[in-house]
Order: C-alpha cells, then sequence, then structure tokens
C-alpha cells in the first residue's frame, strides 16, 4: 500500500534544492511583515511616541556612519529606506529564487515518474492487461502525474512559507505583548487543527468519489473503444442509462457529503476568525488606551494578527486541495508498486539492433510441460512435443483446449510450472529473454497497428532494417498489393489502430512486420479466423510461400489453412490426443476427423 512517504519521495532526487526553495519562500513571506512593522513605527514617529529600542540602537549606529543628526527626518528616512528593501528591492530576486525554482522541480520529477510509469506499463506482466482497462489505467496514471504537479507548487510555494508567515507573526507580536501573543497562538492553533481534523474526515469521502469517478471514466473508453459493437445492438439507451446511474451516484456523494463539508466548514472557519480578530482588537485596544502600548504597535498588533488569521483562509483552502487530490496521487503510487517481471528490467535496458548472439534452427522441444493461470486449475497438463527445424506445426482443438497458452509459453510471456521448454536443446530459460524473442515473431488474430506511417509499423520490430528487405517481406506477404494503391505507398498514414486497412490488410501487414525481423520461428495465431473468404485466400497464398522456409507454428480454428502443414496436433483440455498429418488424422477418426467434418458441413465447432 502507498502512503504519505511515496508523495515525499515523489521529489526525492531534488530535495536539497526543494529545501533551498521552501526556505527562500519562508522568508521572503516573513520579510513582509518588515512593513506592517515600519508602519507602526512612522506613527510613533509622527505622534512623538519613542520607537523600539531594538531600532533605536539600529538608527543611532547608522547616524554615527553617516554623520547626520538623529531626528524626525532622519528617523523616518531609514524606516521609509527599511521599508523600500523589503518591498521594491527583493521584488526582481523573489520570482528567480521561488516560483523557478518550484516549477523547475516539479517539471524534472513529472519527467522522471512519468518515465517510471511508462516502464511500468512495459514491465507489468500480461494477466494485469487481461484484468485491467486500458483507459483506467491511463486515468490513473495521468490523474495522478497532474496532480503531483500542481500540487507541490502550491504547497512549496504557499503554503508551507504562510505557515512560517504565521509564525514569525506570533514571533513579532510577541515582543509587543506576550499575553496578546499567546491567545493569538492558542486561538490560530485550535481553528487550524479542528479544520485540518475535519479534512481528515473529508478525504475519505474524496477517496470513495475518486474510485466511482474512475469506474465512469473507464466505462466511458469502453463505450468509445465497442461503439460498433454498441450501435449494432442498439444499446445506446441502456448504456446512456448506466452512465447517468453512476452519474447520479457521484452527484449524491460530491453535494451531501464532500461539498456541503467543505461548506460547513468553511462557515465555521469564517466565523470563528471573525471573532478572534474582534477579540485581539478589543485587547490591544484596552492595554493601547491603558498607556500599556503605544499607538504603532496598536496598529502593528491588529494589523499582523488579521493577517494571520486571513492566512487561514488560503492554509485551509491549499490543505482542501491537497486533500482532493491526496488519494489520486496514492493510487499512482500504487501502481508504480504493482509486481513487475523478473525479467522486465532487463528488456528496458537492451536495444532493439540487428547485433544478436542467438541464431537458432528452430528445433523446439516441449518436455513434461504443466501449466495453469491458477494453480489449481491447470490448462496444459504433461506436454510433450517435438518440432523439427523448418517443419510447419499446426496447432488444432476446441477453444479453451491450450493452444493460444502453449505459444504464451515459448515466448516466455509465462513460465511453466513443470517441465521445460527446449530450443535447439537449450532451456529458453537459460536464455536472454530480449534476445531470444527477437529470434521469434507472431502475427495475432487482431494485428496491433500504431499509427503512423505504414513503413513504421512495417520496421517496428527491426528499426534498422534496411528498405529492401521491407519490400522482400511485403512481397511475399502480398502486402505489396495493397501498397501500390495507397496515395503515398509507404509512407501512408495508416491512423490509429490502423483504422485506414482492412482486417486483411491488416493481417498482410503482420505477416510483413513478422518476416522483417527474419525470425528462426514463426508463429501465426489464428490469423485467419475473423476474415471473408477472400481476404483469408490471399493470406493463405502467402502463408503458403513461408512454409518450409523457418520453424513455423500455427493455431488455428479453421482447418483449411494447416492441410499442407507437416504435422498436426490436436490438443484437448489441455493434454494433446492426437499428432499426424492431415490425411492420416483423417484415417484415425478421433476429435481431428470430427472437428473437420463439423467444418466441412457447416455446422459450428465449440
Amino acid at each position: 500500500m502507498a502512503n504519505f512517504r511515496d508523495i515525499l519521495n515523489y521529489f526525492r532526487p531534488y530535495w536539497w534544492l526543494s529545501i533551498f526553495s521552501i526556505a527562500a519562500s519562508s522568508i521572503y513571506e516573513i520579510l513582509d511583515l518588515v512593513v506592517p512593522y515600519g508602519i507602526g513605527q512612522i506613527l510613533n514617529v509622527l505622534s512623538d511616541q519613542p520607537l523600539d529600542k531594538p531600532l533605536q540602537r539600529a538608527i543611532a549606529t547608522i547616524s554615527s556612519l553617516t554623520n547626520n543628526p538623529v531626528n524626525k527626518s532622519f528617523e523616518l528616512g531609514v524606516l521609509l529606506s527599511l521599508v523600500f528593501i523589503v518591498t521594491v528591492l527583493k521584488a526582481p530576486t523573489q520570482p528567480w529564487l521561488t516560483s523557478w525554482f518550484h516549477w523547475d522541480i516539479i517539471l524534472k520529477a513529472r519527467r522522471d515518474q512519468n518515465q517510471k510509469a511508462i516502464e511500468k506499463i512495459l514491465t507489468l506482466p500480461l494477466e494485469f492487461y487481461d484484468e485491467n482497462n486500458p483507459g483506467r489505467i491511463a486515468g490513473r496514471v495521468a490523474k495522478g502525474l497532474f496532480n503531483h504537479t500542481w500540487t507541490y507548487p502550491e504547497i512549496a510555494g504557499q503554503l508551507i512559507p504562510k505557515l512560517f508567515l504565521v509564525l514569525g507573526i506570533f514571533v513579532f507580536i510577541w515582543f509587543v505583548d506576550w499575553r496578546v501573543a499567546v491567545i493569538f497562538l492558542i486561538s490560530f492553533v485550535i481553528i487550524l487543527g479542528y479544520s485540518l481534523r475535519k479534512l481528515q474526515q473529508l478525504i475519505w469521502y474524496e477517496n470513495r468519489l475518486d474510485k466511482y469517478m474512475e469506474n465512469t471514466e473507464s466505462r466511458t473508453s469502453e463505450i468509445i473503444t465497442n461503439i460498433k459493437t454498441v450501435k449494432a445492438f442498439a444499446t445506446e439507451a441502456k448504456e446512456l442509462e448506466r452512465q447517468k446511474r453512476r452519474l447520479i451516484r457521484e452527484l449524491k456523494v460530491t453535494e451531501a457529503r464532500v461539498h456541503k463539508g467543505y461548506v460547513n466548514l468553511n462557515t465555521w472557519q469564517k466565523t470563528m476568525t471573525q471573532f478572534c480578530v474582534f477579540t485581539l482588537l478589543g485587547l490591544t485596544l484596552v492595554e493601547t488606551v491603558k498607556g500599556q502600548i503605544s499607538l504603532g504597535h496598536f496598529v502593528m498588533t491588529l494589523t499582523l494578527s488579521s493577517m494571520a488569521y486571513s492566512e487561514l483562509d488560503p492554509i485551509t483552502f491549499l490543505a482542501e486541495i491537497f486533500a482532493r487530490r491526496y488519494s489520486s496521487m496514492l493510487r499512482f503510487h500504487e501502481f508504480l508498486k504493482l509486481p513487475m517481471r523478473v525479467d522486465g528490467l532487463r528488456l528496458l535496458e537492451e536495444r532493439n539492433t540487428s547485433d544478436n548472439p542467438y541464431k537458432f534452427t528452430g528445433k523446439v522441444e516441449f518436455l513434461h510441460v504443466d501449466f495453469g493461470y491458477q494453480s489449481q486449475r491447470p490448462v496444459l497438463q504433461d506436454i510433450n512435443l517435438l518440432i523439427e527445424p523448418y517443419q510447419t506445426v499446426a496447432l488444432v482443438g476446441r477453444s479453451g483446449s491450450g493452444k493460444s497458452t502453449l505459444v504464451k509459453l515459448l515466448l516466455r510471456y509465462f513460465e511453466p510450472q513443470q517441465g521445460q521448454i527446449l530450443i535447439d536443446g537449450q532451456d529458453i530459460r537459460s536464455l536472454d529473454v530480449g534476445s531470444y524473442r527477437r529470434r521469434l515473431a507472431i502475427v495475432h488474430q487482431e494485428v496491433d497497428v500504431f499509427n503512423g506511417t505504414l513503413l513504421d509499423n512495417l520496421r517496428y520490430g527491426k528499426p534498422d532494417a534496411t528498405f529492401e528487405q521491407v519490400k522482400e517481406a511485403c512481397r511475399i506477404s502480398r502486402l505489396d498489393e495493397v501498397i501500390q494503391h495507397l496515395p503515398q505507398g509507404y509512407y501512408t498514414v495508416v491512423g490509429q489502430r490502423g483504422v485506414r486497412l482492412s482486417g486483411g490488410q491488416r493481417q498482410r501487414l503482420g505477416i510483413a512486420r513478422a518476416l522483417v525481423v527474419e525470425p528462426d520461428v514463426l508463429i501465426f495465431d489464428e490469423a485467419t479466423s475473423s476474415l471473408d473468404y477472400e481476404s483469408e485466400r490471399s493470406i493463405q497464398l502467402a502463408m503458403r510461400s513461408i512454409l518450409g522456409t523457418r520453424t513455423t507454428i500455427i493455431i488455428a480454428h479453421r482447418l483449411s489453412t494447416i492441410r499442407e502443414a507437416d504435422k498436426i496436433v490436436v490438443l484437448d483440455q489441455g493434454k494433446i490426443v492426437e499428432i499426424g498429418n492431415h490425411d492420416e488424422l483423417l484415417r484415425h477418426k478421433g476429435i481431428y476427423h470430427r472437428l473437420h467434418s463439423l467444418q466441412e458441413t457447416g455446422e459450428l465447432v465449440s
């Protein structure tokens, strides 16, 4: 679980710079107290009352150094000079010693933490993304970074210096009348303490509200992503009603709990503040009438105490802002604390270049492999399979039989709980994961396309690939037939998630991208299952031209795509139940024969 210490550690590399900027801001705030003090002393001079003894000694010293006699004009000149120094002369330096550093710190910290968030996104295990909505993840990161960015200048540049300002006011009043100072301090602490206690209670509601809002935003993101499905099933009214209920719930928490709580707190605080200011006015007025304090001290004390009480509003407001943002900042740090894969950091340190220490013949062997996403529910059981170099092997079976899981283990997305997976006789767990994966390539059922040019997408796995290598891969995958009709050819921008390409075109792009990296093992994960007949035929022709050039593994629902495979492996309930080529398995009249018959007659296969 994340805590307040994590929020402080957000700025750890810049702590000394933070201390300097906070100290500078606090000093400038305290220097502002010289103005009401100087004006109070000017009133004493004008009303022929004595100046404070430390000030008298300072004026006497200045008189001796300048050879000027001490008189009313000289005293007023010294006091005006003092006010000039702490107002006019400090103005050019204050922004550079305060605001500049506050934002310099936060902008650098945002860069650092944003990088950490991206590293976390890249190194989290795949199962995390199976369970969490992308919009929710992106929203948590963006909101956490945003609130850190805007909270620091407010806390370091305003809240903490204002607290030092109040402390400085207490010291000034103490030298005038310690009894008034004590009453001021006690009343201020009581008001501030009660306000902070109430804010702490409101944080719980803020946290609850934050979760509600995250759920609403997540669902909105899903609606946008799946808008075609929403429209296809005409569920617009249902989705709107669901979101309306969530928005009403948010409003109830916001208005009845959060907003009402802040208004009640603000009402109590203002009432108490005005009462305390009036009380101090009465006390200092009595002291002045009795002659115990001068007119200048009366004005200064009343001015300073009013200044201090007036700071309660911004202090509480800043604390309120912090309370509102606290939850989202903690949730950001909870995200950063999620466990990553052991090999995650090593992958980040690698460089995707053509210099790869591995080159495999493509011999793959599964030895007594067991695996389950949950230990009590095995997905694969005692898998033994040998794939020879340059062999084409197809994996078939009902949905949930373990075909895709077998490939995920080969790609080292997960580790087997029992057994070994060997490539060219080496346990893949002993190999550097990044270099190993670059010798493999996979074409998914839904090809991921990045917003950019076609060429950028083709070179994604191998940025230093030559244009001739890219063209050859496009020829083999038959993508060149598509490219010649595109407006800018290879430099055509394909849009977010490749929206400007059809499903078949994206599949050809996926095959070409895989071929560009020249893999030793090429995997097709149901690459034609969602395509129309014409697109499927084009992909089959592209796949046929690849067979025999490298080890190829094909996961297929449509058995028409695997007739020419050297070996067909039939899985059922996580076990291999049949192995053979197309003709052998048909003669065997087992599960493959049944699946083939069902597809030939057009019946559904579950």
